[in-house]
């Protein structure tokens, strides 16, 4: 399986030409799962600030429409998850598709939406999990992992692979220049090891990489095992990381002495739908 770091804009020929040459790649490699970046399909935002210039944002892509229809086709026999501008209506939607030659096999709208985001997207309202010819997989998008209920919520669905797509970028105030020491590549780091071993699953996590508008990406793909550590990563630059994993073998050895998923204590655990601090309405 393969995780990419790439860099993506608002012209859709120039980026399939990029998706078709990264699946030609990882096609040579033997990948049979690869995630490509959130917005790949049609570029992110120029900027998340709530007072930026306006932004028309990326092309909406219909889920049935010739586009995602382009991508299982270039997709064939592997398992290719890539990030697009959702349309429906007169919505526009933040979202992940998961495709392979027969067509879509899931889909994610984004949850959790960063600083000034909602005023170019509606907000997705729930995780769940698909099964793929690889194992049962789960989607989520950037802002979604930084919160521990989505990748949980995927797991109690039964995935056993999770994937994130991201454009995360490095810090907005202090940024350091150099990348590999941003407090916001940090915590990118931080939260796939996290999410993959507080459920015991694999984490594939794909980012943009380079920059667009005013936002500077940290790339950092990787894939992370279900102990926590670290297979293939790309560091802070474009490229592509691969590993070989076994799943089932690897959830299996995770989960023989501690299984976090069975020792949960449901009983014990008090409401979570207000956050602390918070007066309910």
């Amino acid at each position: 399986m393969a995780a990419v770091a790439a860099e993506f804009g608002r012209d859709l020929e120039e980026d399939f030409t990029i998706v078709e040459r990264l699946i030609k790649q990882a096609q040579a490699e033997g990948v049979r799962l690869l995630a490509l970046p959130e917005a790949c399909l049609g570029g992110y935002l120029l900027s998340l600030d709530d007072d930026a210039e306006h932004d028309e944002g990326p092309p909406a892509l219909a889920l049935d429409g010739p586009e995602i229809r382009r991508l299982t086709a270039l997709a064939g026999d592997m398992v290719v998850i890539a990030g697009y501008c959702e349309a429906e209506g007169t919505r526009r939607y933040n979202s992940v598709v998961c495709v392979n030659g027969d067509g879509v096999l899931g889909n994610h709208r984004k949850v959790h939406q960063p600083l000034g985001e909602d005023a170019s997207y509606s907000s997705g309202d729930r995780f769940h999990a698909f099964d793929t010819p690889l194992g049962r997989l789960g989607m989520m998008i950037c802002y979604d992992k930084a919160f521990p209920e989505s990748a949980r919520a995927l797991a109690l669905d039964g995935a056993e692979i999770g994937v994130c797509v991201s454009a995360w970028p490095g810090s907005r105030t202090g940024a350091s220049p150099d990348l590999a020491q941003d407090r916001w590549k940090r915590r990118f780091d931080l939260f796939d090891r996290a999410r993959a071993l507080e459920n015991q699953i694999v984490w594939l996590s794909a980012n943009q990489s380079g920059t667009f508008g005013t936002l500077r990406f940290v790339a950092s793909a990787k894939v992370v095992d279900p102990g926590g550590d670290i297979l293939a990563d790309t560091g802070v630059g474009a490229g592509v990381a691969i590993a070989e994993i076994d799943v089932t073998r690897a959830l299996e050895t995770a989960r023989r002495a501690m299984g976090h998923l069975r020792d949960r204590r449901p009983d014990a655990y008090p409401p979570l739908s207000h956050a602390a601090g918070a007066v309910p309405a």
